[in-house]
């Protein structure tokens, strides 16, 4: 397995038509069973969020195919991030962002056949190498395999969160970089 990180804007705008059958086939799978409006909803929040400073995706390929992939970047000092928790009242020093605090894993996509084998711990450890934020967040679906995974990286539960109108409920989660 190849792992590429990529921090260049350009070249991260061209890795979408990649990204794409990736993330439709791993998260068409129960629970999450997105279908083509999730995919097109993906497509558009990268298109931002690949121009965001600080950015960074890794790609896992094999034999030149991509196996999955994981990208990330700084919560902005607008964020509404820490908002909209439906069992929790975060204090405000907790949840004051800068652009630099926090890093924020959005999307870690491992292909079925390929799971089981290190690579999503490998995207998630090249993803935070050379992170200098304080800590690190993600949110992931309560009944999704890799809620238990995330805990045994290390990541600790903040609260429930719906982040939109008829979203579903998600773990936010939280983990520190600092030794």
């Amino acid at each position: 397995m190849e792992y590429t990180t990529v921090t260049d804007t350009v070249a991260a705008g061209r890795e979408l038509d990649d990204l794409a059958p990736v993330y439709e086939a791993v998260f068409a799978e129960p629970p999450y069973l997105e279908g083509p409006r999730d995919v097109a909803d993906f497509l558009e929040r990268y298109q931002r969020e690949h121009k965001t400073p600080g950015f960074r995706l890794v790609l896992a390929r094999d034999g030149g195919e991509l196996a999955g992939f994981a990208y990330g970047l700084p919560l902005a000092s607008t964020t509404g991030w820490w908002s909209e928790f439906l069992d929790t009242d975060l204090p405000e020093e907790f949840t004051q962002e800068d652009g630099h605090r926090t890093f924020v894993v959005m999307e870690l996509a491992v292909l079925r056949d390929r799971r089981g084998h290190g690579v999503g711990r490998a995207l998630h450890t090249a993803l935070l190498a050379g992170v200098t934020a304080e800590r690190v967040t993600l949110t992931v679906r309560p009944e999704a395999p890799a809620a238990a995974w995330y805990e045994r990286l290390g990541y600790q539960l903040v609260g429930l969160t719906q982040p939109w109108d008829g979203a579903p409920v998600y773990r936010s989660m939280i983990k520190s970089l600092q030794p």
